[in-house]
């Protein structure tokens, strides 16, 4: 049976009652069931932390760093000599081992005997969207928190525009890079639409500030500068949300193939099935996680602030050359 994050955590918070909880637990769910969410309320449970458990001095956290996004074996020490530390608070000491599908084998392996005798005081949170990769040995030593997929939301028209993209670039047999480059190019186009957008608002909102300080108190001031400063920044700030929503429908898209080859009930971009689906007959397990990589490896890119058009490109030979 699969929950809600709200039913799950109620469930756990009674589990903490009667000194229950386990000390390995899987929490599994597709992309927008809440599995952090869940995670990080779980982990507050633990440490009895309730503003920002994630961020707790016993609280350590690993996810996909390396080039490859795969959690190496190095992560998997460090978190081993964590949990054999004295808790710097004296409670409990929680792992957080998120994208734990990206453990590497070599780390996987090296993690089981931690999972099957922690020390004291210490508990394990494993977070998947791709629990069907992980290998037997981990699942079988984790008690597995199935979440239910959130609501969807429809698309907007940017995102609907770059996966009718992908799904015309699909449609070519041996795409090579002139359309590799078309690809990249629209998503530009779509970027600069959305700039262009949010600037022209963000203008028109601070132009209408302006004049009705102006017509209040008849000069300028100082605080007319503070407020051009800030209009500026939340342009920047909203730009880089509309960023991040088309990188998250490219992910959508490969995160959809790989659930078409699990036959994963779930999918984020239903009205898109029968392209995936056809994609995912046509690729590797292996070859699709190493194109969503590529994806994921250009939101870091745009966090680190490298160059925006050369991130997308580096990232789109990556993902989508044959």
């Amino acid at each position: 049976m699969a929950f809600s994050a709200e039913q799950a955590l109620t469930l756990l918070r009674k589990a903490q009652a009667n000194d229950r909880l386990a000390h390995a637990y899987l929490i599994t769910g597709p992309v927008g069931s809440g599995t952090r969410e869940v995670a990080s309320g779980l982990t507050g449970i633990l440490v009895g932390e309730t503003a920002n458990p994630l961020k707790h001095a016993d609280v350590h956290i690993a996810e996909p760093e390396s080039k490859s996004r795969r959690i190496t074996i190095d992560q998997v020490r460090e978190l081993e000599r964590s949990l054999q530390m004295r808790a710097l608070r004296g409670g409990r000491k929680v792992v957080v081992v998120f994208d734990a599908d990206r453990l590497m084998e070599q780390a996987a392996n090296a993690f089981l005997k931690t999972l099957e005798e922690p020390p004291r005081q210490s508990h394990i949170l494993l977070v998947s969207n791709f629990p069907e990769l992980l290998i037997e040995t981990i699942l079988s030593r984790c008690i597995e928190i199935p979440l239910v997929a959130g609501a969807r939301r429809g698309l907007n028209e940017r995102q609907r525009r770059i996966a009718e993209s992908l799904r015309n670039f699909f449609k070519i047999p041996r795409p090579e890079l002139p359309q590799i480059f078309g690809l990249v190019r629209e998503v530009q186009t779509l970027l600069a639409e959305a700039k262009e957008a949010i600037s022209d608002e963000t203008d028109a909102a601070f132009k209408g500030e302006a004049k009705r300080f102006r017509e209040a108190s008849g000069v300028d001031s100082g605080w007319l500068d503070d407020r051009e400063d800030f209009h500026k920044a939340l342009a920047e700030a909203r730009y880089r949300n509309e960023r991040a929503v088309l990188v998250d429908t490219i992910e959508s898209w490969w995160a959809d193939v790989l659930r078409q080859q699990q036959r994963a009930e779930h999918l984020d971009l239903p009205d898109f099935s029968a392209d995936t689906a056809a994609l995912a007959d046509r690729l590797a397990v292996s070859d699709v996680i190493t194109r969503a990589a590529a994806i994921g490896g250009l939101r870091e890119n745009f966090g680190r602030n490298v160059q925006e058009q050369l991130a997308v490109e580096v990232a789109f030979l990556e993902a989508f050359a044959a």
